[in-house]
């Protein structure tokens, strides 16, 4: 991420209102940065950092698009939309992670994502998918299988390593945590978050151009129906992939042109990414009115009495 002074405007407010009168606040930032890592727009900070969290999962998809996983196994478009999601644990999703196992000759004990509460098995876990992607990469590099989670193991460094040479940074730089799956995510400013996602939607990569196809044209397998990832991919055809992290955090890209939005709700609630999503989106004209008014009718109306709504814009640099 470049930029020629410290990027710092306000930030973006959003408001429940009940009845018109305000309940309660969230306060959030966001940033849009081009495939360079030039900071194009602000709210907030670029520099506030975050843990990426699930909003990671396209670039940890990169240790199968890149290494022949995917030709040496049959995978497709499918199984490679499953290991970007976080899906709702719904019989087609889990049976696309299991496809990847079975494909793959890896037999489900070897996951090591947690079982759900009132479920039976770890491949209805939410992150099913990008473990099932992880173990067939270590499957087909004969690397070893009860250790993948681990920060130093063979899967995880090729993970680092390829985000490490997106930013352009060394990979010994990066701080890691455990994410609640146990895979490792990572503490990054809002601009890398930003500048990642444009690099992902720029269609300069062959193997990023595979991993947005398959998340635009199989939008329900990211998130589930209804979900926001889901709808904002499936009512913009392909020209917005979009991928949400736990703790506040949005990423979109837009498809071909080499811009990517990131967003942290300081607060981590949800509700009111989506809010901002909707609200930047709109702004910056990368979605229509129609499809906004589709969004916010979903997501930023809450019930008979209750709404949300947003306040502030984008600083342009």
């Amino acid at each position: 991420m470049t930029r020629g002074k410290r990027t710092q405007a306000a930030e973006l407010e959003v408001r429940l209102l009940r009845e018109g009168i305000i309940e309660s606040t969230h306060r959030a930032q966001a940033v849009v940065c081009d495939n360079r890592g030039r900071v194009l727009s602000v709210a907030g900070s670029a520099e506030t950092a975050a843990f990426v969290r699930s909003a990671l999962k396209p670039f940890q998809a990169l240790a199968v698009t890149t290494t022949g996983t995917l030709e040496r196994y049959n995978l497709t478009d499918r199984d490679l939309a499953i290991i970007c999601s976080s899906h709702k644990g719904s019989t087609q999703q889990v049976r696309q992670a299991f496809n990847i196992l079975w494909r793959s000759d890896v037999d489900p004990s070897a996951l090591q994502c947690p079982i759900p509460p009132g479920k039976k098995s770890p491949l209805e876990y939410n992150c099913s998918g990008k473990h099932a992607g992880m173990l067939a990469v270590c499957q087909a590099r004969n690397w070893p299988l009860n250790t993948y989670l681990q920060r130093n193991h063979p899967v995880q460094q090729l993970i680092l390593g390829k985000v490490a040479e997106l930013l352009r940074m060394p990979a010994a730089e990066f701080i890691s945590a455990h994410d609640d799956c146990g895979a490792p995510t990572y503490f990054m400013q809002l601009g890398q978050m930003a500048t990642l996602f444009a690099q992902l939607a720029s269609g300069n990569n062959l193997d990023m151009e595979r991993i947005v196809r398959a998340m635009t044209h199989h939008p329900t397998l990211v998130a589930g129906e209804g979900e926001f990832d889901t709808e904002l991919m499936r009512l913009t055809e392909g020209e917005i992939v979009s991928k949400g992290g736990a703790e506040g955090i949005e990423c979109i890209g837009r498809e071909g042109v080499g811009m990517g939005l990131a967003i942290k709700v300081m607060d981590g609630a949800g509700r009111a990414k989506y809010a901002v999503a909707i609200h930047l989106l709109k702004q910056m004209g990368w979605i229509t009115p129609t499809v906004a008014e589709t969004l916010s009718e979903h997501f930023m109306s809450l019930g008979k009495f209750k709404r949300l709504e947003v306040v502030g814009e984008l600083s342009l640099l």
